[in-house]
């Protein structure tokens, strides 16, 4: 049998043929065929195309999604479209890709002088000359390998009386310390573990290949007990500080706490367990925090701002259009992610190349226009205003636009296309805020960004045995990623607040990230 041709048909089009067909004089029972033939149609092209969609979806949620950008997507979708040469060709990057010795802070640097030269000596190639020294030397950079925790073992030597028998021991040098494992220690595990996502048994596996072992058990005492020092305190004021925030963003990731398996099966109707990704922006400093546990990102929400003062304004609240992401008791200005309702459209590209490239080259327009406010380093309201002025307008048409596709039956309301569309409408007013807020940001992209730390632990670690442990994971996960947003080194960080805890538990707001090396020793800092 040979292959039939597609025939595309909108609503439209359909409406008119049955239109045609009922006026033809046909026997009876003759036209209730065609309808039911047209309509199993269009039931069967809807649900090739939505399965279609879903497989994406599917893939894009288990491996991720390796990029949405306007070129790749309708590459996949198979639309031909010119490209000019500057846009095809990369772009060169700076540089080689090599770093510098100047990267290096934290490298041993030895001095080594010329032999039997020194400065203010004559010259060897002329006698008349004077040597001075040059402001740069030369670098050599060369790497050693070593295990991530390196070991140091001090012999003492003993001596015994042959008459007495007085044992006399060598004492240890004073930078020695008491603790079999100090404040590096602690701070190393967490960085690999809650910072890289490398499971404790990896680390005891790389720990014994290199002559130090390291059991995973001990691993976890010297975290949980480096925990219960300065990172305990500061994480609690973090918390208090990103309540404050002017904008927070919210997001949920699933993961899984082997403690409450049993007992939400058993005692609880809500079965899911997750991680809440919050990322809060105080003035100009961006505070992450994580949660972890069977309370959505809506009953994180309410939790954090049950610590925000009563006098301030309700803040921005950005997340995508789930219900259980908002608050119930508190609130918010909401703005919904506007890469969200892109990505409906993403979705379905491949089933409707034009609508969704008109779609997406319509919301481009309004990234543009962000971008160059953050190039003008524009203000907040400076911000509004420029998007008022040029995103304004794209937006309204593209509203025009959606409305037209629907009213005018020009897209089937129950297709990918269809649902997409109606998205976009019903969240309008959140998805457009940053047209009328001062400050609101277009998408939640810096939380889904955030969440990967989450995530990357869940896929070494695939759970968490307790709660005490997820606790201790989102503990360490917040320090270091707001460590890291505010380009502060979080190994530095967390051997600080240990070395210093009595003082951080005395006066936590001292001792965050951004500020914590003012209270620091000389020597220290």
């Amino acid at each position: 049998m040979k292959r039939p041709k597609l025939i595309e048909l909108k609503p439209a089009d359909v409406e008119a043929l049955l239109g045609r067909v009922e006026k033809e004089a046909l026997q009876e029972g003759d036209y209730e065929i065609i309808k039911g033939l047209v309509e199993a149609f269009i039931y069967l092209s809807q649900a090739v195309d939505e399965k279609g969609s879903a497989i994406k979806r599917l893939l894009r949620m288990i491996f991720g999604a390796k990029t949405e950008t306007r070129k790749k997507i309708f590459k996949i979708a198979g639309k031909s479209e010119d490209v000019s040469k500057e846009e095809s060709e990369p772009k060169k990057q700076p540089g080689h890709g090599r770093n510098g010795a100047d990267a290096y802070k934290k490298a041993e640097r030895i001095k080594v002088p010329i032999e039997n030269l020194k400065a203010g000596e004559s010259c060897r190639e002329c006698p008349k000359g004077k040597l001075y020294p040059v402001k740069k030397a030369g670098t050599l950079v060369r790497f050693v390998g070593m295990a991530p925790l390196a070991a140091k073992i001090y012999e003492l030597e003993k001596l015994r009386c042959n008459l007495c028998g007085e044992v006399f021991t060598a004492q240890a040098p004073d930078n020695v310390g008491s603790e079999k494992y100090d404040e590096t220690a602690g701070a190393m595990i967490a960085m690999l573990k809650y910072g890289s996502g490398v499971p404790f048994y990896r680390i005891e596996k790389l720990q014994e290949s290199m002559g130090i072992p390291l059991p995973a058990s001990t691993q976890w005492d010297i975290v949980e007990n480096a925990a219960n020092g300065g990172p305990h305190p500061a994480y609690r004021e973090l918390i208090r500080q990103a309540a404050q925030g002017n904008v927070i963003h919210n997001d949920d990731t699933p993961m899984k706490i082997l403690e409450l398996v049993k007992e939400v099966n058993e005692k609880s109707s809500r079965t899911g367990m997750f991680t809440t990704g919050m990322m809060s922006i105080v003035e100009d400093r961006k505070i992450a925090l994580f949660f972890t546990g069977t309370k959505h990102a809506g009953e994180n929400m309410t939790d954090l701002l049950k610590q925000r003062q009563v006098e301030l304004d309700p803040p921005i609240q950005m997340c995508d259009a789930l219900s259980r992401n908002t608050s119930r008791e508190f609130e918010t200005i909401l703005a919904n992610c506007l890469v969200h309702g892109r990505r409906n459209f993403v979705d379905v590209a491949a089933n409707f190349p034009e609508e969704t490239s008109h779609v997406i080259d319509r919301i481009a327009l309004v990234y543009k226009t962000d971008r160059v406010a953050k190039d003008q380093n524009l203000s907040p309201q400076e911000r509004l205003l420029f998007h008022q002025l040029e995103s304004g307008p794209v937006m309204k048409d593209l509203k025009t636009w959606f409305s037209e596709q629907l009213d005018q039956k020009k897209t089937e309301p129950n297709s990918g296309l269809g649902k997409a569309i109606a998205y976009m409408l019903k969240h309008w007013d959140p998805l457009t805020l940053f047209l009328r807020v001062p400050g609101a940001p277009l998408d939640n992209n810096i939380c889904e960004r955030a969440l990967k730390k989450a995530i990357l632990n869940r896929k070494n670690s695939l759970f968490y045995k307790t709660e005490h442990g997820a606790f201790i994971g989102d503990m360490y996960m917040s320090l270091i990623h707001t460590c890291n947003l505010g380009d502060v080194n979080p190994f530095d960080y967390l051997v600080a607040l240990q070395k210093h805890s009595s003082e951080v538990f005395k006066n936590p707001r001292n001792w965050m990230p951004w500020n914590y090396q003012a209270g620091l020793p000389v020597n220290d800092s």
